[in-house]
Order: structure tokens, then sequence, then C-alpha cells
């Protein structure tokens, strides 16, 4: 029997977190709950979880520092919740590591399918590893696939779940214009909610953790202006 997957919900609003266990649970998943984010690191610290849903505006520590430090630490999917066209605020989510968000009111069942979606593409991503794949090889840059590592001039670059796939879907896409409807559907790998600008917060914060290591590396994600991007190889 496949081991049930944990949620972490974190969230202030007692009443939203008993209704998204509810519909979670249905979906026969077991969920932890905290109500501010000092709580949900607490928890962390003692339990593997697979996804976390975040709410941003809590008391204590908020949910922008929360998710920051959760991206210190691990590299587990994150959902955050936030306020009806609140676009700063869910742009910053993403800067700070988070994969996805849902704008509040929301649909419980829309969190469900976020969550089944985050599930799917994590389940993906290892059934992969467990098949193989070769790794690849550019000057000051090395991608490991097998291990889900990334090296900058030969030292780890800690990368978000969603920041390693958009590399790699790019450098295996290598010289190659990817447009941003197409990143969106390929590697965020469903219907996102979200727009461009989703695409090109990731990319910048992409640039901006590998060129910690090397600037050099940093240059191979070149912006096509009216296009996308595109990974190009340095001669």
């Amino acid at each position: 029997m496949e081991e049930k997957k944990t949620i972490l919900l974190v969230e202030d609003d007692i009443k939203i977190r008993r209704m998204l266990r509810m519909f979670i649970e249905q979906e026969n998943m077991q969920v932890l709950e905290a109500e501010e984010g000092f709580a949900a690191l607490e928890i962390l610290a003692k339990e593997a979880v697979d996804v976390i849903v975040l709410d941003l505006m809590m008391p204590g520590l908020d949910g922008w520092t929360t998710c920051r430090k959760i991206r210190e630490q691990g590299d587990m999917p994150i959902l955050i919740l936030t306020a009806r066209g609140d676009e700063a605020n869910r742009l910053l989510g993403f800067e700070l590591g988070a994969d996805d968000y849902v704008v509040k009111p929301f649909s419980p069942r829309e969190i469900v399918m976020r969550i089944k979606a985050l599930l799917r593409r994590n389940g993906q991503a290892k059934q992969k590893v467990d098949q193989g794949e070769e790794a690849l090889h550019f000057p000051g840059l090395d991608i490991f696939p097998d291990e889900h590592k990334v090296l900058v001039e030969g030292q780890s670059a800690l990368l978000s779940p969603l920041e390693y796939n958009l590399l790699l879907f790019m450098a295996r896409n290598s010289q190659r214009v990817l447009t941003r409807d197409m990143l969106l559907d390929r590697v965020w790998g469903y219907d996102f909610a979200g727009d461009s600008r989703t695409v090109d917060t990731h990319v910048r914060r992409l640039r901006e953790k590998i060129s910690r290591n090397s600037e050099k590396v940093a240059s191979y994600i070149v912006t096509v202006r009216g296009a996308g991007y595109k990974f190009e190889v340095l001669r």
C-alpha cells in the first residue's frame, strides 16, 4: 500500500484549516497544522512533510519569513495563500522560493488539485531519477539528474525543486528559444493560475542563485526580447 502523503497547513484562521483538512483527508492524505511560522518550523524539524500550504499574512512569524527559512532547510514544495489582487505578495513569495500560489477566497477543491499537481511533479522527477539519466556538463556548470544536484564551478547550488526543474528543462533544450507559455506548460506542468511574470521572477531568482558562484554561468540563461528565454551554451 502506498504511504500516505503528509501536508502541512500553516494558517492562522482555524476555520480555513478545518475546512482544508477535511478536503485533504478525503483524498487519503494526512494533515499537520500550524497557526504561525514558528510552530511550522518546529513541526518541520521533527516531521517529514511532502507539501506545505502556507498563508502569507499571519501573526508571529509571517509567511514570507517562514517561506525563506523553509527554503534554507529543504526543497519540499510550497503552495502559498495570498489576498485577492495582491500581486506584489505573490511575486515576493516566488522570489523567496514558493512553487505555486492560490488567491483568497479560494475553493478547497482547487487547493487539493494544486497539492496533487505538486506531488505529481515531484513523483515524476523521482521516477526519472530511478530510471537513470545522464549528467549534463557545460563549462562551469554540471547538472546531475540522478542526484538532483547542480554544481557551479564545483560548488553545490541550493535550488528549489521548481528552480532545478526550470534549469534542467532549459539546459536540455539548449540553443532553443523557449516562450514563457511553453515554460509554464512544461515546467510547472499544469494549468497554472499565474501569468508570464511568474516565469520572469523564477528566471531572475535562478540567475541570482547560480551567479553567486559564477557570473559566467548566469550568462547561460539569455533573454530573447519579445519571445522568452534561451539556454545558450558558451563557446
